[in-house]
């Protein structure tokens, strides 16, 4: 009689078993750890706008279709963001960064025979200088307004208070309470 429960028990626990080790045997994609000191590039509004700015222009000129300007705006905001990166990366290695640039549209123009025609592609090749030229443009005019704005903030922070208190040094006049009723925080 022990030998038959402790053979029940056994399949019991190989029955249990079975489906935990097939779940081992699972592979589990890796994790990636995104690195926070740096903007993630999905969220990056600069690339993105920078991105669509260029998509649009695009889209207009080789008057794309509805799949296509979907699949344009997908690739340019993969390699924005791609030279985002390397321009933060090699700000000051010009030739660094410009050979990374270069190889970027050229990952652009491969991914973009794929979608257009070949008289889009013809005009698209014809005008690439054009388009990396109004790219370059709004990137650098971009930079210009987020740093102006950054120096605008620091110079005239903005009321940090709906009563248009701004932080700066106390005023020992002012530290007293106004005399009378404050109304219902009177205290």
């Amino acid at each position: 009689m022990n030998s038959f429960l402790s053979l029940g028990a056994l399949a019991g626990l190989l029955a249990l078993a079975a489906p935990a080790a097939r779940a081992q045997q699972i592979a589990l994609p890796p994790v990636i750890v995104q690195d926070k000191t740096q903007p993630s590039p999905r969220l990056n509004p600069e690339a993105t706008n920078r991105a669509e700015r260029l998509s649009d222009l695009m889209v207009r000129d080789l008057r794309l279709n509805g799949y296509q300007a979907t699949r344009l705006r997908a690739i340019n905001a993969d390699k924005t963001t791609k030279l985002e990166a390397a321009e933060r990366l090699n700000a000051k290695n010009a030739p660094v960064l410009d050979q990374q640039r270069t190889g970027i549209l050229h990952e652009r123009d491969q991914e973009l025979k794929a979608v257009l025609s070949t008289d889009q592609y013809s005009n698209y090749y014809d005008a690439r200088k054009r388009y990396d030229k109004a790219d370059r443009d709004y990137a650098s005019t971009a930079t210009q307004v987020a740093t102006q704005a950054l120096v605008k903030s620091v110079r005239d922070p903005a009321p940090g208070r709906a009563n248009n208190a701004t932080i700066g040094p106390a005023n020992p006049k002012a530290t007293t309470r106004p005399a009378g009723n404050l109304g219902r925080n009177a205290r």
